[in-house]
């Protein structure tokens, strides 16, 4: 079954875009895992937006962000108010979605704004890595290792 890291905006520091690419490698050697990343283009935020304005670009980055999505895909989004997931959590997902044959096991890590609503409606589980806050790109850095070292004795 096919992993899928589906991130807003790019990574433009090299140091995290190389371990971003090493990790990648990583997961596809292991036996019979693939994981592919792919990252939507984030809305710019105007300097004072209000909560509207916001919610919209939440909506058109989300609108994003399912575009990638089938209807049998097993999805988990990075939410501030997820269930706190360790790795043998994570290797449980991954294995619930294979046994019910899921297309792909879709993780989600919204922009800056966080995700819209549809895209939290979407998901099968609302997971947190940690209640403290993190840069988008070392979130990605930390989600790639955590799959990794959840998926390697899969």
């Amino acid at each position: 079954m096919e992993i899928k890291l589906i991130t807003v905006g790019k990574v433009k520091e090299k140091f995290y875009r190389d371990k971003i690419d090493e990790l990648i490698r990583e997961i596809n050697c292991l036996p019979k895992k693939k994981i592919n990343l792919a990252e939507v283009m984030d809305e710019s935020i105007p300097e004072n937006a209000g909560p509207a304005i916001m919610k919209s670009i939440k909506e058109k980055e989300g609108k994003k962000i399912l575009s990638l999505i089938n209807p049998k895909d097993y999805v988990v989004a990075l939410c501030i108010d997820g269930k706190p997931t360790d790795n043998i959590m994570l290797k449980e997902l991954y294995n619930k979605a294979e046994n019910n044959y899921a297309e792909s096991f879709v993780l989600i890590i919204g922009g800056s704004l966080g995700l819209s609503d549809e895209v939290v409606k979407r998901a099968d589980y609302k997971l947190s890595i940690s209640d403290m806050t993190f840069p988008h790109q070392l979130m990605r850095v930390l989600l790639l290792e955590i799959i990794y070292d959840s998926l390697y004795d899969c």
